[in-house]
């Protein structure tokens, strides 16, 4: 399947290594934040969140690998590390997982506009992961602002309600170098 040029699917596959290891960073920062804050339950969160993302973005560099597609790792984008309130990086990570739905569903188009029907089954298992990112931070915003300022309301709902759903989905593509 190389090919000398890659379709707009592969381009976009790409840079979604980019966007999945960007959103890695983006969330290694806010966990680093909240272990500054002594909020160890937001920081473990968060640091899983990352390992969430760097994997998802090694799914797609061995999806590409599998189809004998080319792979460059790029570096990263900007990441933001300094929040005035807990509430901050948490809308944060809401928006971001919305940016990262909109940035599945092009790539999902795009592979159906190519009829590249075996790249738009790969996404399907992403499309339903973010509809999960999305509900579980969103419930995270929601929690953190009926706590207001008691911020281990947030920490006692992580420790009995999220550390405890922490499971791998069978039925995740395979992850480049194995799962972390």
């Amino acid at each position: 399947m190389a090919s000398n040029s890659a379709t707009k699917f592969q381009e976009l596959l790409q840079s979604q290594i980019r966007n999945e290891l960007t959103a890695a960073q983006q969330y290694l920062a806010i966990a680093v934040w909240f272990d500054g804050q002594d909020l160890p339950q937001l920081a473990r969160h968060f640091y899983r969140q990352s390992l969430e993302e760097r994997n998802h973005a090694m799914m797609i560099v061995q999806y590409l690998l599998d189809n004998d597609i080319h792979v460059a790792i790029p570096g990263v984008g900007e990441v933001r590390n300094e929040f005035a309130a807990v509430r901050e990086p948490v809308a944060l990570a809401v928006e971001q997982e919305r940016s990262v739905t909109e940035e599945i569903v092009a790539l999902a188009r795009a592979a159906r506009d190519e009829g590249d029907y075996v790249g738009e089954q790969f996404l399907q298992w992403f499309l339903k992961e973010q509809v999960e990112e999305i509900s579980s931070m969103t419930t995270l915003l929601h929690t953190v602002d009926r706590a207001k300022d008691n911020v281990f309301h947030i920490e006692d709902f992580l420790a009995r309600e999220v550390a405890s759903a922490q499971n791998v989905d069978p039925t995740s593509p395979a992850v480049a170098g194995g799962r972390i």
